[in-house]
């Protein structure tokens, strides 16, 4: 589609240059004279200036809806990509992330962080599901802020969400949690907010030597009840 609306782009510039020629030529009085001598001439003229025009159009056109058609891709790329509710990658984006590795020697830069809301049931018992909800959107906002340029991160369903480090260093994950745990802080200082409560569990293959990124995956999971690293 790219390299269509290029093609376009050239086209439409192509057309332009060459009315603009057209009409130099004919500000010259002898190929002006030329043209108004007959009948014949005079209508060979204006056919070439309705193909011209109507080339334009229709380059126009396709432009507009070349637009159209990125602009629906991208609608649908969000609904495909992006959890609705957080606004983030969702759990098919992680799954695609995941593959990557699947198949093949899992590399020793990798690290990932598992990270749960863990009062998030209490929060939609006491208030309401509408709560949890917008609690769920303003944690997923922290955590993309301070994933810029450090990792990715989605939400892997429920309260949970999933950091994938590539090139990755303890100090990195150290950077991207003490991030989010300042972030969280400041969040819950606000006289109406209801505290967000949460617990984040690590693993980065350099320290662990695993194979499989699954096994990497499951172990920070497994690490967010074992670890002493919460937030509120």
């Amino acid at each position: 589609m790219k390299r269509f609306s290029i093609f376009k782009v050239i086209q439409l510039s192509v057309l332009v240059i060459m009315s603009l020629i057209s009409i130099f030529l004919l500000l010259k009085p002898g190929v002006k004279q030329y043209v108004f001598s007959s009948v014949e001439a005079t209508t060979l003229f204006i056919m070439i200036w309705l193909v011209l025009i109507i080339s334009f159009i229709f380059i126009l056109v396709d432009l507009r809806l070349i637009s159209s058609m990125k602009s629906n891709y991208h609608s649908l790329y969000g609904v495909a990509y992006s959890d609705p509710l957080s606004g983030i990658p969702n759990r098919f984006s992680c799954d695609i992330l995941i593959e990557k590795y699947v198949d093949s020697k899992l590399p020793s830069d990798i690290g990932c962080i598992m990270i749960d809301i863990t009062n998030l049931p209490d929060i939609n018992n006491s208030y309401s599901h509408a709560i949890g909800n917008r609690t769920i959107k303003e944690f997923s906002d922290i955590l993309f802020s301070c994933s810029l340029s450090l990792c990715f991160v989605g939400r892997n369903g429920g309260n949970k969400f999933l950091a994938i480090f590539e090139d990755c260093t303890q100090d990195k994950l150290n950077s991207f949690l003490k991030k989010v745990k300042d972030r969280v802080a400041f969040r819950n200082k606000r006289a109406d907010a209801i505290p967000i409560e949460y617990r984040a569990g690590c693993a980065l293959n350099s320290q662990e030597h695993l194979t499989n990124i699954t096994e990497l995956i499951a172990l920070a999971n497994k690490r967010i009840y074992e670890t002493s690293e919460t937030g509120r």
